[in-house]
């Protein structure tokens, strides 16, 4: 299993996500990037693009004999899972079966209970397994992390964040049997790690899904939160609404001495409370190269990264919630006799 320098990473899919992820890993000096794919031809191109040092393809009889492959190979010390949400636990559990470390982009898996499956496997093993949750690492979270922390905000009360956007479904998000469910499981988790990030123990959820249940995977969410220290949070998430540069929102952590004003996705921060302060130009917006920073150190050693196992196991639990809030009767009696 590898040299305890270096790291050998087996790309499982090479789509839009492979991408994000070869950008960052390929100036990691100690990383090695293999990449596998159902089509030789993706596999190939990767390769080629990135300075990978090896490429995994299916064959004529097995159109995930290329996964397989690669998971087989000595050279390869890390999974990283970029399939469909529907194939991450059965990808997961094949890794850890070879002896490989594994990373799984969100969300995980479909169900939480599954976490508990592979919390067993993993230890079984001696192996990690790690979630690709790159907005724990944004800036923006962390700046909001230290400012919250600092009391230069006071007691925080209310948390709210815009982040409606017009999203267009054209792959296997479309199919709810790969997609694994809708906007909030889909994209909106990661906000969900957001706000159960802030600092602050999330107590509750209750979700609201505008425009009704029809049956079809949801595509706009309202989700209130709960603190511990009785706060109040609100995420608006939705891929239906057609709003204005591109989903560019205002959003703020307001408490009893101060307000934190931010664009949604991290372009800038201000704060006037206690303290003063502007960051503008965050490098890193999204958080993938902190995520990478910290898992890649991780990995080599064989210890938990920040973004641990419980963490995101609470992500999913905090989500299935938000679903299974929807069917609660919040009617008033006696308001329509």
């Amino acid at each position: 299993m590898g040299d305890g320098k270096t790291l050998g990473i087996a790309f499982l899919g090479c789509g839009y996500a492979a991408t994000i992820h070869a950008k960052r890993l390929r100036s990691f000096p100690n990383v090695r990037m293999y990449f596998a794919s159902r089509e030789r031809a993706k596999a190939e191109a990767f390769a080629r693009k990135y300075g990978g040092a090896g490429a995994f393809w299916a064959d004529a009889g097995n159109a995930y004999g290329g996964y397989g492959a690669a998971l087989q190979d000595a050279r390869v010390d890390v999974a990283l899972v970029l399939t469909p949400p529907s194939s991450h636990l059965h990808l997961t559990l094949a890794a850890l079966a070879q002896g490989k470390h594994v990373v799984v982009e969100k969300p995980p898996f479909e169900r939480a209970s599954d976490f508990e499956i592979v919390r067993k496997e993993k230890e079984r093993v001696g192996r990690r397994v790690m979630i690709a949750e790159n907005y724990f690492y944004k800036p923006l979270a962390e700046a909001l992390r230290e400012t919250i922390a600092s009391g230069a905000l006071g007691e925080p009360r209310i948390v709210t964040v815009n982040a409606l956007k017009e999203q267009r479904v054209k792959d296997w998000r479309g199919d709810p049997a790969l997609s694994g469910g809708g906007a909030l499981y889909e994209g909106g988790i990661h906000w969900v790690d957001f706000f159960a990030n802030l600092g602050m123990e999330v107590t509750g959820v209750q979700a609201f899904r505008p425009g009704g249940d029809d049956g079809s995977p949801d595509r706009s969410m309202v989700v209130g939160f709960t603190y511990a220290n009785g706060a109040v949070g609100t995420l608006y998430y939705s891929w239906e609404m057609p709003v204005l540069l591109k989903g560019v929102h205002l959003s703020a952590v307001y408490g009893t001495e101060g307000v934190a004003s931010f664009e949604s996705n991290g372009i800038f921060l201000m704060v006037r409370g206690r303290k003063r302060s502007l960051r503008s130009k965050l490098a890193d917006v999204a958080g993938y190269a902190g995520m990478w920073k910290d898992f890649v150190p991780a990995l080599i050693e064989n210890r938990e990264p920040r973004f641990d196992f419980d963490k995101a196991k609470r992500d999913l639990v905090l989500t299935e919630a938000a679903y299974a809030s929807l069917g609660r009767d919040l009617s008033v009696p006696g308001l329509n006799p």
